[in-house]
């Protein structure tokens, strides 16, 4: 993960976020959780850098998507009890999958917050795939 790659995916979540009519936040994380790379379209809702930010370290946290996640917390789930604190439930974060040699890692992630959540899932897969495709 470098700048330079933070930048172009968060562009494409925005150039995503244009084309479904969404306003959004958009946030990209190194492999620690830290930013690297936001964006806030005008007109975003006030929530949207925190949510998006907290998407974006929750999919690395737990190196899953955010979306697929929230089952998993359900009662009954292998998660359960784990939703509150830093952790954000909510789909429209996406780790960032790299492989070194020695089995696939997560180095990053992408949250996406502002729009419905089918807009913020697909904002941030749009992110993802310039990762994969670097």
């Amino acid at each position: 993960m470098n700048l330079e790659l933070a930048l172009r995916m968060t562009e494409a979540a925005v150039r995503q976020a244009m084309r479904e009519g969404a306003a959004v936040s958009v946030a990209v994380v190194d492999e620690g959780g830290n930013l690297m790379s936001f964006q806030r379209m005008e007109g975003a809702d006030i929530a949207g850098p925190v949510l998006a930010q907290g998407k974006a370290w929750t999919s690395v946290a737990l190196r899953g998507s955010t979306a697929e996640l929230a089952g998993r917390t359900a009662p009954g789930g292998e998660l359960h009890g784990l939703a509150g604190g830093r952790f954000t439930l909510l789909g429209g974060g996406v780790p960032l999958w790299s492989d070194y040699g020695e089995g696939e890692r997560v180095v990053g992630g992408v949250g996406v917050s502002g729009g419905t959540l089918a807009q913020d899932v697909a904002c941030a897969e749009a992110a993802a795939l310039v990762w994969r495709t670097r």
